[in-house]
């Protein structure tokens, strides 16, 4: 009996030992996954606590532990409102990761911790904010009486509408004719778009594209790439996300577009280093990275720091009166314009809007002509899937496959955010929720049954838009 109980002390003592160096061992030197998972809980509950006034327990539990991996249930979260930051450790106690909220450049990812350099990387002098008024939409936030009762219908059919919808807004000849919000969330919220930001960001280059401070043959676009083949990486390449640039996409593990989002303060450095995988224009890899570099190079091109920051508000959001868009930066001050564009449904309506009218806002191009036919043009590489302009023609499969006019082209986001836009039924549609890939929803479904609910003339238009040829850039 004794020699059982020394037995079963040295193994607790052992299981103590072993407790104790696994504690110190995440403290010292935590997996970096752990760092990640901490990181992205940190950067989603500041941006909805800071810019959409949600609650961080329900935006923890919500929008990080339940669609996510298990390990993120562990995560804790802490809000500081006096000092603007979010802390995330895993089990409360390892692997701390943090996020600092910057007014009107919203939040940002501090990796390293340093909130003194984060804060002076967003400059002291943000764009003014603007109000929104009661005018119709899209001049205002009114929308009359737009109830259209079948597409309304339509809405409320949690089949068509996916699980976990956020926001639906259907938008037909220039006005809103149904919308739709789940539980918590109402036209006033702002809602990040994900990759949705993408398209955004172009968007902003082409605004410098019309003033000719940018081209799409444009090469030799970064300094460290004037000695090698990355010289010849054109403007339209990285568009096109043809760059041959090596990038790993793949959010299930550390990858390159995790490690850039949560584990690096400049965002700028892992894609700007990337090797060549291919030549230019040869391979299509859909790249976040991509993204963020296209955002740097825009503001080099702005030609003043101050005017960089402003840029995407007096070129492209005052314009178009995106008055709850919030384009946040990494912690080194650069647009992440991958992945954080937080704006209401209706913002996210009015930005579809403008591309369905080719660029032109109340009578002025915004956008050079044939910048948003580039956005509607597909890219031999990706085997026409995704366009010249950070767009996408058949996200989750083609338009004619699933019964859709074939000038139909998208914004789509991670967790089923998307924008669908049909010049040829003058109809846009906002679809925003918080629905991930496993649960097999395509935004497809809504957007055709919408289009079966549409008036004859929009039934026509839709046959006669098989017959349009597909634009040019």
């Amino acid at each position: 009996m004794r020699f059982v109980l020394r037995i079963l002390k040295a193994f607790a003592l052992l299981l103590v030992l072993l407790v104790i160096t696994a504690a110190g061992w995440l403290f010292i030197r935590p997996p970096e996954l752990l760092s990640v998972g901490d990181g992205y809980a940190a950067k989603i509950v500041c941006s909805n606590v800071f810019i959409a006034g949600r609650e961080a327990e329900d935006v923890l539990h919500d929008d990080v532990q339940a669609p996510g991996n298990p390990l993120l249930r562990l995560v804790r979260v802490s809000v500081d409102p006096d000092n603007d930051r979010v802390t995330a450790r895993f089990m409360g106690l390892f692997a701390p990761s943090y996020a600092l909220y910057r007014g009107a450049f919203g939040c940002t990812s501090v990796p390293d911790g340093n909130f003194e350099a984060a804060a002076k990387a967003a400059p002291f002098d943000p764009p003014a904010k603007m109000q929104a008024n009661d005018a119709l939409w899209p001049e205002g936030e009114g929308t009359g009486n737009p109830a259209d009762g079948k597409i309304a219908a339509l809405l409320a059919d949690a089949g068509i509408a996916g699980p976990a919808m956020r926001a639906i807004v259907v938008v037909r000849n220039g006005r809103i004719v149904a919308e739709a919000y789940g539980p918590g969330f109402s036209a006033k919220t702002p809602l990040i778009g994900w990759s949705m930001t993408k398209t955004v960001n172009a968007a902003v280059l082409g605004r410098l594209m019309l003033g000719g401070k940018v081209s799409f043959d444009d090469d030799n676009l970064l300094a460290q790439w004037k000695n090698d083949a990355r010289a010849r990486i054109k403007v339209s390449d990285l568009l096109g996300m043809e760059s041959g640039l090596a990038f790993n996409e793949d959010y299930g593990d550390v990858a390159d577009v995790t490690r850039m989002l949560y584990l690096d303060t400049d965002m700028v450095s892992l894609p700007a280093n990337a090797p060549m995988e291919a030549a230019p224009g040869q391979r299509f890899r859909y790249s976040s990275g991509t993204a963020v570099l296209l955002s740097r190079i825009w503001m080099d091109r702005v030609g003043n720091a101050q005017a960089a920051f402003s840029y995407p508000h007096d070129a492209l959001f005052a314009p178009l009166g995106m008055t709850s868009a919030v384009f946040e930066l990494d912690a080194r001050g650069t647009f992440a314009g991958s992945s954080y564009l937080y704006a209401t449904a209706h913002d996210w309506a009015r930005f579809g809007q403008f591309l369905l009218q080719d660029g032109v806002w109340n009578g002025q191009r915004l956008l050079p002509e044939g910048f948003v036919g580039a956005m509607r043009t597909p890219t031999a590489a990706s085997n026409g899937r995704y366009t010249q302009g950070q767009a996408w023609l058949a996200p989750g499969g083609s338009s004619a496959e699933a019964g859709l006019p074939e000038d139909t082209f998208w914004l789509t986001g991670h967790d089923g955010q998307s924008v669908a836009i049909v010049p040829s039924a003058n109809l846009v549609v906002v679809r925003l929720g918080l629905t991930p890939s496993r649960l097999d929803y395509q935004p497809q479904t809504l957007l055709k049954a919408i289009l079966t609910a549409l008036p004859q003339s929009g039934a026509q238009q839709q046959a006669g838009s098989q017959r349009q040829a597909q634009p040019q850039p």
